[in-house]
């Protein structure tokens, strides 16, 4: 599980900057299913229809939205922008709950005290404890380590920052429960799973709702790079992007 959930988490880490860049990019047309949909266009795709309302419903929505901003050459894609605001929000939504059961306060300013000193010396080292009490309490505060709940809230920070929980790496937290490793592993895998879908950087398989003529399934794969293939699993035949290459 730990091995596992940390390659899920670093994984979204390092692509986070290419969910940005695909967010600008055009759809390519040897991308998991998408050419495969124009020349199989009389299957009718329940899922694809129903991306295409939500696509519809949030344009506006969407158009005012602060990634879009900048000198972009082309149209922003939706279903990255999805992507990427689902990851988020999962990621951080986890790591409030785990820092919330696992993380420890901040330690507490020094109380002020009575200048009731019965000497120079005893009020100078009161003010150096004071001091060095204080300069503890901030640096445990703005300890980097520690999980916030305002300011830098982003889904590569908030995977890291489960990752060293997962890691056991040190820092103002205990250490984690299975529970809470199972938990994170869940969402790890889970946010993974779209980041690598939405970046075509997986190999990926897909049964279509609606079977073939013939009856049989069309099982769809792709992914990793390669131009997607369609097989059906009743009389064999297989798709290209160019047509027909078996029956």
């Amino acid at each position: 599980m730990t091995t596992t959930a940390a390659t899920h988490l670093r994984t979204i880490a390092l692509h986070w900057t290419d969910l940005h860049d695909a967010a600008g990019q055009p759809a390519q047309i040897g991308a998991f299913g998408l050419g495969l949909r124009g020349y199989l266009a009389r299957i009718e795709d329940a899922e694809q229809l129903e991306y295409n309302r939500h696509q519809a419903a949030h344009l506006r929505t969407l158009e005012r939205d602060p990634i879009q901003l900048g000198d972009r050459p082309v149209p922003v894609r939706l279903h990255i922008l999805d992507t990427m605001r689902a990851v988020e929000a999962v990621l951080i939504e986890c790591a409030d709950d785990i820092a919330h059961a696992a993380q420890r306060a901040p330690i507490s300013m020094p109380a002020a005290r009575r200048a009731d000193y019965r000497s120079m010396r005893e009020a100078r080292i009161a003010y150096e404890d004071r001091q060095r009490a204080v300069q503890l309490a901030l640096a445990d505060e703005r300890d980097p380590k520690r999980w916030r709940y305002t300011g830098r809230r982003t889904a590569p920070h908030a995977a890291l920052w489960l990752l060293a929980r997962v890691d056991r790496a040190p820092g103002p937290c205990r250490r984690i429960t299975e529970v809470e490793e199972q938990r994170i592993g869940h969402v790890a895998a889970g946010a993974c799973e779209r980041v690598e879908a939405a970046l075509d950087i997986a190999a990926q398989r897909k049964t279509l709702e609606q079977r073939h003529d013939c009856g049989g399934r069309i099982d769809v794969h792709g992914g990793e790079g390669r131009p997607p293939l369609a097989h059906c699993t009743g009389c064999g035949r297989i798709w290209t992007e160019g047509g027909v290459i078996a029956a």
